[in-house]
């Protein structure tokens, strides 16, 4: 198991995944992606982007968005490598730190990421959090009970730290298809970021 950059060819199963994930696709570009892959297959597993805010008057902002773990890959590390891939390429980018508005805080906490308050966000992320909030939906697609819970977190590129138990996992990552990876522990799997880089709309979609 291995993840590397989006190709070309790649654009039509992301979009694909993407819509049966519930994750939004406006803006896309497949070379913002990366693309966990079985090496022995060569069966795609996961997916995840890096989005740049170039606002005018102050520096870029990075942030992780749309990542997602197909169902029968989850609880095997994929989507902890997929975020790996994502922090490594930041910080070849030379930005220094990584954003993420989710409500799964104790999934991304394991690989060093703090919630950060918002009056000391960027500006271009905290409208963006505000507006997620405001469109917050859960998996039937209905406004959620707590949008409140959707936070903003940030980790160094060079900080973040990935538990010995998902490399073990990856190595030996297999596709489920006895569905047994339904029975999921919220501290393990991947969890799907399904926020849309332009509309700012948010799905509680963690499989």
């Amino acid at each position: 198991m291995y993840v590397r950059d989006a190709r070309n060819r790649d654009e039509v199963w992301l979009l694909d995944r993407m819509e049966e994930l519930g994750l939004a696709e406006s803006s896309f570009r497949s070379r913002d992606y990366v693309i966990a892959v079985d090496e022995e297959t060569d069966e795609r597993a996961g997916f995840g982007r890096v989005r740049v805010h170039k606002p005018e008057a102050t520096a870029e902002v990075c942030e992780l968005t749309s990542v997602g773990v197909l169902p029968a890959w989850r609880r095997q590390g994929v989507g902890a490598h997929v975020l790996e891939r994502l922090v490594q390429t930041a910080g070849d980018d030379e930005f220094e730190h990584v954003y993420a508005l989710t409500d799964r805080t104790e999934y991304l906490a394991q690989f060093g990421f703090e919630p950060v308050a918002e009056t000391e966000l960027p500006p271009v992320l905290a409208d963006r959090l505000a507006t997620v909030r405001e469109h917050a939906t859960d998996e039937s697609g209905s406004l959620a009970d707590d949008p409140e819970a959707v936070t903003a977190l940030v980790v160094a590129t060079d900080r973040f730290e990935m538990p010995d138990r998902f490399r073990d996992r990856f190595k030996s990552a297999s596709p489920d298809t006895a569905g047994e990876a339904s029975g999921q522990d919220p501290d393990e799997i991947a969890e799907e970021l399904g926020i849309d880089p332009e509309e700012a709309t948010y799905k509680y979609d963690t499989g």
